[in-house]
This record gives structure tokens, C-alpha cells and sequence, in this order.
């Protein structure tokens, strides 16, 4: 079956993306301290809800 598709609109024109801003030199530093607090909490969270777990267990056995 023939189809026409003459009818139908043009497609729209192409424009690149725009440019996304960059980060400020206060930004990068905000999010480096972001960074480094988000890593020291992933090492020491553990460690302490381990040793409050353990206290306790520790409380509840005497």
C-alpha cells in the first residue's frame, strides 16, 4: 500500500546542546571537602555502629 507522506511537517532544526557552566574554584573546593567527608564517614561508620552494637550486647548479657 503507497503511503504519502508529502503532508507531513518538516523536522525541526538541528541545534547543538548548550554548554553546560563550569564549576567555580569555591565550588570545586565545596565538593573535594564533600568528597573527602562522604569517604571518611563510608571508613568510620562501620567501625563505630560495630562497636555500639557490641556495647550493647555487651550491656544486655549482664
Amino acid at each position: 500500500m503507497f503511503m504519502d507522506f508529502r503532508d507531513q511537517p518538516p523536522p525541526p532544526r538541528w541545534e547543538p546542546r548548550p554548554v553546560r557552566p563550569r564549576l567555580s574554584a569555591r565550588q570545586e573546593r565545596w565538593l573535594g571537602r564533600l568528597v573527602l567527608a562522604n569517604m571518611l564517614l563510608l571508613l568510620l561508620a562501620p567501625i563505630g555502629g560495630a562497636t555500639l552494637i557490641d556495647a550493647l550486647l555487651t550491656l544486655f548479657r549482664s
